[in-house]
């Protein structure tokens, strides 16, 4: 027996039912009208019979079908590119350069990968006799990923960065992080600034060899030492009398003799020694003090943090004939300039 009607409303499946007349008319009753066994013959299967209930084609149905055959496609074609997308620049990350590796992959570590022949690079050179290779190895991935992979362009400043023992102006406990591109603290409630602002603040300046810079803010020295590969004279002036103190002991130990340090008020500059060709200010005042202003040399540049809270870089440049240019750069945050800067 096989009977075969009109008017059915389920999806094509197989269904297994008891044998015989009692098996079509319980599928009929569940509004199974349009039913046919499996094969030519009935196919029994451990006292089942195996029966295929079939739908009649209608154009809704017909457009239904194709729509969501087509969305299928469509979700498999999405995800075999975003597949392949994922794996071809883990591919090309194998034969990249460390530099490159690390900025597409920048939270995993890539010391091991820095070769050992470092200080071959045309930026990156022992800052003292005897260094240690490992900290040559963490300066060569500090230029070459954090500056030269970012947008510091100034071959003489990566070079500076590069001959600069930033490990060496950091308490001893945190010397394994001094090359992170990060701010770290040197006491005092003082920070060091990280070192994509320390080269992006001197390319700024735009330091000459027959340059001379005035470090406002000098800290531990670190900044005052980049200048001092840069330009002729280096003063640095530092608020906090133990740092002053530390930084010029520190700078002095290193073999800068073309950097001094003294403490004082960075709002008053230094004016003994002024002109000044670049002025680098790592403090935050509301307001550029005028004294800094006044002490600029003609075709001088001064970078400066502006404002409390986030503030803004700022760089003047003052003309020969005295007008002064002022350029917002970008948001920054340093600690506010203290002494007198906090009565303006």
């Amino acid at each position: 027996m096989h009977p075969e009607t009109e008017g059915p409303r389920l999806l094509p499946q197989m269904v297994l039912c008891q044998a015989g007349t009692a098996a079509y008319n319980g599928a009929k009753r569940g509004g199974c009208e349009h039913l046919s066994w499996a094969g030519p013959t009935p196919q029994t299967l451990g006292g089942y019979r195996m029966l295929r209930f079939r739908k009649p084609a209608t154009p809704s149905r017909i457009f239904t079908h194709g729509l969501a055959t087509t969305i299928a496609a469509a979700v498999v074609v999405v995800v075999v590119m975003l597949t392949l997308l994922w794996w071809a620049p883990s591919q090309e990350e194998d034969a990249a350069h460390p530099a490159v590796r690390e900025m597409l992959h920048p939270q995993r570590d890539h010391s091991e990968d820095t070769p050992e022949d470092a200080t071959t690079s045309d930026w990156v050179r022992p800052a003292y006799p005897g260094e240690q290779p490992q900290s040559i190895r963490q300066r060569f991935r500090m230029v070459h990923v954090d500056l030269a992979g970012r947008d510091i362009t100034n071959q003489e400043v990566l070079g500076a960065m590069g001959r600069t023992a930033r490990h060496r102006f950091v308490p001893e406990e945190l010397q394994h992080t001094a090359y992170s591109d990060q701010p770290l603290p040197i006491g005092h409630e003082q920070t060091i600034s990280q070192p994509y602002i320390v080269a992006l603040m001197t390319q700024l300046a735009e330091p000459k060899p027959a340059d001379r810079a005035l470090d406002v803010g000098t800290g531990s020295g670190y900044q005052a030492a980049v200048l001092a590969e840069l330009c002729k004279e280096v003063y640095g002036i530092e608020i906090v009398e133990p740092l002053a103190e530390m930084a010029a002991e520190r700078l002095d130990e290193l073999g800068y003799k073309n950097v001094t340090v003294r403490h004082g008020d960075g709002f008053r500059g230094w004016p003994e020694n002024a002109p000044f060709d670049v002025i680098i200010v790592a403090a935050a005042p509301n307001e550029i003090p005028e004294p800094l202003i006044e002490q600029l040399a003609p075709g001088g540049r001064l970078v400066i943090p502006i404002g409390a809270g986030i503030q803004q870089l700022v760089r003047l440049r003052k003309e020969p004939d005295g007008t002064v240019h002022r350029e917002s750069i970008i948001p920054v945050r340093f600690v506010p300039m203290t002494g007198e800067a906090l009565q303006h």
